[in-house]
């Protein structure tokens, strides 16, 4: 009974900081904002960071049937793309070709919280420059068993199947 005590309160605290508390970045000047898509209030905090002028150019996944918000951020250039796949897999890769091809060493991501942590393990296989995560949240709590499950599965595939950029 006492080891799996310790071991939930292991999980509970691993838990905790992969996904409720992850090591946010503070905004800082960038060659480029990369949007990824999800839940939450990415859209808004992205257009915020440009307008505010933390880069020059505001790139924007925009999966599915998502539209591209170009009016809304002025004092930037907005590239939008709908990654292929389309997961964080490649959105990380569609980033670094964008990277690769303006010569941007620094980006500025921005994800939702519970993603923060895979996010960064699978735009670091891809991008190999100067790398910043941005996250907005919280979740509704009602939101957050799912998005926990989701991300411990997620999270799994890329650090023992998905190796690869």
């Amino acid at each position: 009974m006492m080891l799996f005590a310790v071991f939930l309160a292991g999980f509970t605290a691993l838990t905790l900081r992969l996904f409720v508390f992850p090591a946010a970045d503070v905004p800082v000047q960038a060659d480029a904002i990369v949007m990824l898509a999800g839940p939450g209030d990415r859209t808004g905090k992205a257009i915020e960071l440009a307008r505010t002028g933390y880069a020059p150019v505001l790139v924007m996944s925009t999966p599915g049937t998502r539209g591209c918000s170009a009016h809304e951020a002025p004092k930037a250039e907005v590239i939008c793309f709908s990654p292929h796949p389309v997961t964080t897999r490649g959105e990380a890769r569609a980033a670094a070709e964008l990277a690769a091809r303006h010569g941007w060493t620094r980006i500025l991501f921005v994800t939702g919280r519970a993603q923060d942590t895979r996010a960064r393990i699978r735009i670091s296989r891809c991008f190999h420059g100067d790398l910043r995560v941005t996250v907005v949240g919280p979740r509704r709590l009602r939101e957050w068993p799912y998005a926990i499950a989701y991300e411990w599965g997620a999270l799994a595939k890329a650090l023992i199947w998905q190796r690869s950029c």
